[in-house]
């Protein structure tokens, strides 16, 4: 379905008194992957390791300076998104949906719920009119958890977790085949995380969808999807079935995320769970690695655009910064 080949994108500093002209911040570096129909493709990595960067790319929010993003949808029809006209991108957007981090300012608060779902809806070419779309609009709010009674609301009368059922409801109107799901759970509580994944896959189900899903959660990247794709200074290190990146990380970056994620274990007295002394010193130990610099992203990394070597079915590590 997405096949991403060689994809880089730089976006340039201005000059200024201190800083002199032609540095640029590398922000994708040579990312390649690939999708299947349905499927849930996890992207996880440091804040500023690209994920969103690599996202944006593939709806063409901006442009792409060298490499391929190629969608092919369910007709068999193929889209090569750095060369599509204005008319062509506007059929791409139809077909792959975005879902923002952060609802409360990715839903106009001027416009009511209805407004918001149909706003960019008219403008597709399955557009079915104001009826039939009002009613569309109703059921989709009834897919995500909501009465049919809030079209007439407007955002601010949501709570945080409501308002991304919105957006939920607004990227799946006109019955997309791919959606980008970039941070769509970070902003909220613990128990309303679990709720939207829930949705997520029921969703998912349902629709036939597949996701790109964007988290720097390694245990949300892990629960929601079926591979994952490891991020460091703008690049893959890794690629893997969930489970397997679980069970058995491969590259020293990733085995860096999973040594940084803490672990509740059971105290010896009062029942109380606390950091284990292993998993103190697994995170004390995380701290020493030179992955616990951050890089300076205006440097291009070292052997970008390497290929990853494959070292079992499905499992992929690059040769990179495992030494």
């Amino acid at each position: 379905m997405l096949e991403i080949s060689g994809l880089y994108k730089a976006f340039g500093l201005e000059a200024g008194f201190f800083a002199p002209v032609g540095r640029y911040v590398y922000a994708v570096n040579g990312v390649s992957f690939t999708m299947k129909p349905g499927e849930i493709f996890g992207l996880v990595g440091e804040s500023g390791c690209g994920k969103t960067t690599t996202a944006r790319l593939v709806v063409r929010t901006y442009p792409i300076d060298d490499g391929s993003v190629v969608f092919t949808d369910r007709d068999g029809t193929v889209f090569e998104v750095g060369l599509l006209d204005q008319k062509r991108l506007k059929l791409l957007r139809s077909k792959v949906k975005y879902i923002f981090q952060d609802p409360a300012k990715s839903l106009n608060p001027r416009m009511t719920i209805l407004e918001v779902l149909t706003a960019g809806y008219r403008y597709q070419e399955s557009w079915p009119g104001k009826r039939q779309a009002r009613e569309e609009a109703a059921e989709m709010l009834r897919e995500v958890g909501l009465s049919p009674d809030d079209l007439e609301r407007r955002p601010a009368d949501f709570s945080g977790g409501q308002r991304q059922r919105i957006s939920i409801a607004r990227a799946l109107i006109t019955q997309p085949e791919l959606l980008i799901c970039d941070e769509v759970v970070s902003a909220l509580d613990v128990s309303i995380q679990g709720q939207i994944l829930q949705l997520l896959l029921r969703l998912r189900e349902q629709y036939r969808f597949g996701m790109l899903f964007i988290a720097h959660d390694l245990a949300v990247v892990s629960y929601i999807c079926d591979r994952v794709g490891v991020m460091y200074r703008g690049m893959l290190m890794e690629i893997a079935p969930a489970q397997r990146l679980i069970e058995a990380p491969t590259h020293p970056y990733t085995k860096h995320l999973y040594a940084g994620v803490p672990k509740l274990e059971p105290a010896a007295v009062g029942g109380a769970s606390e950091l284990s002394p292993a998993t103190a010193g697994r995170r004390a130990g995380a701290r020493t690695t030179r992955f616990g610099e951050v890089p300076d992203p205006t440097v291009p990394p070292p052997g970008a655009g390497t290929e990853l070597m494959q070292i079992a079915e499905d499992h992929y590590v690059s040769p990179l910064f495992s030494a």
